[in-house]
């Protein structure tokens, strides 16, 4: 009889079915396994950053297991670990779902600075450039001296512009003081150098930098000298 036209045994065929059907029940498991997989993928929590936000207020309102350095491991974030509004994180599992119209209503409350300068009745866009014009203002009235640019630079090398930036890692934090706001002024130094009419909240962009200018003023001469840690 030729080769391929060999019958086989009784037994050959039973072990045959049997692998067929052990190798069908495999790939149904791997299959109810990859499903399920992506399934918990599609369901690990995330939060979109609102303004008024930090990672530890993060952390803090959704009761993050490891707490704000665990996002900031999940995210890949580094020092600065600047966040800004709209950006989407990836939360640890464990993680308390957001409460999304009461966190967004906190934040903008927080974050919000006064639109129209005292000094000229003006009105300011609520961004960068509006926060940076504003507090000229107000310094101006003041008499603290400082220029856009002298600003600008700073803020970008302390928070990115950023008006949520803290600082939870260096010196300062150690102590319980850590470095806040677009140019990371500690809560004592605010304190002492914060210019009347303007928001008693660090977090405030206004407030900050006219803060951080009152006082680069008085150890520098001017915000404009300042070209690193101060």
């Amino acid at each position: 009889m030729p080769r391929h036209a060999r019958k086989r045994s009784p037994r050959t065929r039973r072990f045959l079915t049997g692998g067929a059907i052990s190798v069908g029940t495999l790939v149904m498991a791997c299959t109810a396994a990859t499903g399920s997989a992506q399934a918990a993928t599609a369901a690990a929590p995330s939060y979109t950053v609102k303004a008024g936000d930090h990672l530890a207020s993060i952390a803090r309102a959704l009761k993050v297991p490891g707490g704000w350095p665990a996002i900031a491991s999940a995210n890949h974030l580094s020092s600065p670990y600047s966040i800004l509004p709209g950006q989407v994180l990836a939360l640890p599992a464990g993680s308390a779902a957001p409460a999304k119209a009461a966190t967004t209503k906190a934040a903008t409350t927080k974050a919000a600075p006064a639109s129209t300068s005292s000094a000229t009745g003006k009105t300011y866009a609520n961004n960068l450039d509006g926060w940076i014009k504003q507090a000229l203002a107000v310094m101006a009235q003041n008499h603290i001296p400082g220029t856009y640019n002298g600003i600008y630079r700073n803020i970008m090398r302390e928070s990115s512009g950023n008006p949520n930036a803290i600082n939870n890692w260096d010196s300062n934090a150690a102590k319980g003081t850590p470095s806040k706001g677009l140019l990371q002024v500690i809560q004592p130094t605010f304190d002492a150098y914060h210019v009347p009419g303007t928001s008693t909240n660090i977090y405030d962009p206004v407030a900050n930098i006219t803060a951080a200018c009152n006082y680069a003023y008085h150890r520098y001469g001017s915000i404009d000298n300042v070209f690193s840690a101060y």
